[in-house]
């Protein structure tokens, strides 16, 4: 019997020191996952920023959000298809595109951003570039870089007699909208030849898919030239130049040139174009970034809670999150487009009952 009793505390001191070590033992604080995974696509330009955001938001609500950067126009696409919770956005959709809608699509501001000309010459001189010039380059007039047309913008540099290289998207793009449709305000001929689109028939070059591919392609190819967002060229150590805007002065892209550019109006559905700007000191090759989703989210069976889930992440994008567009390169949303952008959320609803718990 003492043999017994003594087994039997053993035991007992053995397993209450097992449970002690459990709860000594220190976990993460983090709120319990839950069984909702956000699905998103589309821009390639906000997505250094979306992934940074998405991130954070995992870590603070256990909610994952899964997005794929496969350009502007894969994110209309698949949206219009309703294959995803929510698209991406750097060109907004056209009215005739909203038509087609099977149900009212809004759009959502979530950053500033700049398209940048950026290029691969030894020793990555600064240049200087107006748009004409940029635009003869894109079009296969100018040929090499030390044509006339760039020496006289540059005449501290010295530029080799080297061919250009022309890099564009080869994806429906945001990014090229944006670009595009600054050329066809500072080109007649550009906007006659090509015109602005997020696919074009490019008359010169050589196609990369995303802002990764035309930045990559650039840092590979000598004497080449491509347009990115801002972070892109941050990222792989590329030069971009300034870009002369609509009051004559040549303009570095920055966060404060670019917030410059979205000093305008805003209608009330945010549908808005920032490129040429007439702000003085403003960078003239500037956009909004939207995400878009369906203002009933009642649709292909979807859950409510599901759709509730989405709304508190897009208002956590438009307080919270901006706090991590400046690290990266993007401008913070203005006042009035934050103003603008609470009152489409407020409005997202699940059979005309409002989603937003406030």
């Amino acid at each position: 019997m003492r043999k017994l009793l003594i087994l039997l505390v053993v035991v007992s001191l053995a397993t209450s020191m097992i449970l002690t070590g459990c709860k000594n033992e220190e976990t993460p604080s983090k709120e319990p996952q839950k069984n909702i995974e956000l699905i998103g696509a589309g821009a390639t330009f906000p997505q250094p920023l979306y992934t940074k955001m998405f991130d954070v938001y995992y870590k603070n609500t256990g909610v994952k959000v899964n997005y794929q950067g496969i350009g502007s126009g894969g994110g209309i696409r698949q949206l219009l298809e309703m294959a995803v919770d929510f698209g991406a956005t750097d060109a907004y959709m056209s009215d005739d595109q909203l038509k087609e809608a099977p149900q009212k699509i809004v759009h959502i501001p979530m950053a500033l951003g700049a398209v940048v000309v950026t290029y691969n010459l030894e020793g990555n001189p600064k240049l200087k570039l107006d748009g004409e010039t940029i635009s003869d380059i894109f079009l296969g007039k100018i040929t090499k870089w030390n044509d006339d047309r760039i020496k006289r913008l540059n005449p501290d540099v010295t530029l080799p007699d080297m061919n250009i290289t022309v890099i564009h998207r080869s994806d429906g793009s945001g990014t090229t909208f944006i670009f595009t449709d600054f050329l066809s305000k500072v080109s007649e001929e550009w906007k006659e030849k090509v015109g602005c689109g997020k696919s074009l028939n490019w008359p010169v070059g050589l196609g990369a898919k995303g802002n990764p591919g035309v930045a990559g392609l650039v840092k590979q190819t000598p004497g080449s030239i491509g347009y990115v967002e801002l972070s892109y060229a941050e990222e792989n150590n590329l030069p971009y130049a300034m870009i002369k805007n609509k009051k004559g002065n040549f303009i570095n892209p920055s966060l404060e040139s670019v917030s410059l550019a979205a000093n305008v109006p805003l209608p009330d559905d945010t549908r808005v174009r920032l490129t040429n700007t007439d702000a003085e000191k403003g960078y003239p090759i500037s956009s909004f970034t939207w995400i878009i989703v369906y203002e009933n989210q009642n649709y292909k069976g979807r859950s409510k809670e599901r759709a509730e889930e989405l709304v508190k992440l897009l208002w956590w994008m438009i307080h919270e999150g901006q706090e991590y567009n400046e690290p990266l390169l993007y401008g913070r949303l203005p006042k009035a487009a934050v103003e603008k952008a609470e009152r489409i959320i407020k409005g997202i609803n699940y059979d005309g009952e409002p989603l937003l718990k406030q």
